[in-house]
Formats: C-alpha cells, sequence, structure tokens
C-alpha cells in the first residue's frame, strides 16, 4: 500500500531505533522522507538500508538554528510538510537526590523545548491535512524510580498535545502520540537477561515491543486512516498501563 503517497515527512530523530523503523515504514509507504540525525554514522548507516525516496540531514534538533535550516531546505526542495514526527529525545537515569541542574535543563531542552520550537518551526509549511505525531511514552503516566525527570518531560509532551490540539484544529492540523511502553532496541538486547526478564514479566502480552510495531502506530496517526481522531495516545505497551 502506498498510504502516504505524495506526502512529504519529517522525522527528527529518525536514523536509529524507533526513529529508523519509522523513516523505514514511511519511505515504504510512499513518502518523501527527510530524517535527522545529529551523528553522520548513523545517518549513513540508516541511508545504506533505506529503500525509497529518503532525504538523510545531520542536525542537532535542540538548537532552533537547525531547526529552521532544515525547514528552509525541505521548503525548498518540497514546498511541504505534511507529516511530522518528533522522536529525538534523551532518557537518563538520575533518582531525585542526584538530580543535577544539568540534568534537567539537559532533559528539558531535548524533549520539550525541542518539539516546541520544531513545530513552531515547521508549521509555516503545514497546510489541512496536516498530522504531528509525538513520540511520547508510558513514562506519562506511570512512575519510574531514577526517571522522575523524563517522565516529567513525556507528560509535558503529552500536555502539549492537548493544547496544540486546541489551537491548530481550525487549521485541520491533527497533533498526537504515541507512547510505547518497553521496545526491544539495541538499547534494551544489551541490557542483562536479569533486567529484561524483569521488565517483560510485567507486561500481559509477555514481550516487548519491536520497533516496527511503534512504526506501525506512528503510520496510522500519520495517515489519512485516522482523519478523525486528534489529541490522543496510542499505547503501544503490550497493555503495561492498561490492565
Amino acid at each position: 500500500m502506498n498510504r502516504l503517497e505524495n506526502k512529504v515527512a519529517l522525522i527528527l530523530g529518525g536514523a536509529k531505533g524507533i526513529g529508523l523503523a519509522i523513516s523505514q515504514r514511511f519511505a515504504s509507504e510512499g513518502a518523501t522522507t527527510w530524517f535527522t540525525s545529529r551523528r553522520n554514522e548513523e545517518l549513513e548507516a540508516a541511508s545504506h538500508t533505506l529503500e525509497g525516496n529518503v532525504r538523510p540531514l545531520r542536525a542537532d534538533v535542540s538548537q532552533i538554528s537547525d531547526l529552521t535550516r532544515i525547514v528552509e531546505l525541505i521548503e525548498a526542495e518540497s514546498g511541504q510538510i505534511d507529516v511530522l514526527v518528533i522522536n529525538a529525545g534523551m532518557a537518563e537515569y538520575s533518582p531525585l537526590d542526584e538530580v543535577t541542574p544539568a540534568h534537567f535543563d539537559a532533559t528539558f531542552s531535548l524533549n520539550v523545548r525541542s518539539p516546541l520550537f520544531a513545530l513552531q518551526a515547521a508549521l509555516p509549511l503545514m497546510k489541512a491535512g496536516a498530522s504531528v505525531v509525538l513520540i511520547g511514552s508510558i513514562a506519562d503516566v506511570i512512575g519510574t524510580k531514577g526517571y522522575g525527570v523524563y517522565g516529567a518531560s513525556k507528560a509535558a509532551l503529552r500536555s502539549f498535545a492537548r493544547t496544540w490540539t486546541a489551537e491548530l484544529s481550525a487549521r485541520g492540523i491533527r497533533i498526537n502520540v504515541v507512547a510505547p511502553g518497553p521496545v526491544d532496541t539495541e538499547m534494551m538486547q544489551a541490557a542483562s537477561e536479569e533486567l529484561r526478564s524483569e521488565i517483560i514479566s510485567a507486561i500481559p502480552l509477555s514481550r516487548m515491543a519491536r520497533p516496527e510495531e511503534v512504526a506501525n502506530a506512528a503510520l496510522f496517526l500519520a495517515s489519512d486512516e485516522s482523519s478523525y481522531i486528534a489529541g490522543a495516545e496510542i499505547c503501544v505497551d503490550g497493555g503495561l498501563t492498561q490492565v
């Protein structure tokens, strides 16, 4: 199928893990797929695996100057952004009594500040029917020891989705969130078997998500199939927060 045919997609943080799976799926569905990473080696590796109309971009999306440059490049070549996926983010372990201003500022800069200014930069190229997909986390509704700042940042992102829906609905732009639970990415694959077993034991479906399953949810929200869904959060967590 070509559910994104003739659409232009921008995936911020689209060269690794969940982001790479989204880039792959969008390109396979016909989108002109622009994707970013801060690291050249990730962009090169992703470019070798992706098929379709793809455009790698080296950028630090926490920098407004880089966001401006990205949008200018897309405007010059494509003239529009139909789908914006904001996946770039960070999660660092830091218990309450060890949280530093630097940890807080870095987390909120990338996970909260960056999405705000990324959408602000992209809006001039977004028309009625455009879709914004925020990659959140079930950490926005659960408490995970040592990840309080991360969870708060994802709760802020969830709040943004509601407010931005209220502000942009008159322009026909939809905002939604995909909230993954544990996903079997490289980071999780490097964890000890004991930790993996502990995580999986709490999941009703008895396994972690595959990156492509998160990408499937992002594709649904990006496509016209979800045209009447706005301000919502889809949890891709195997039932972890649902039962």
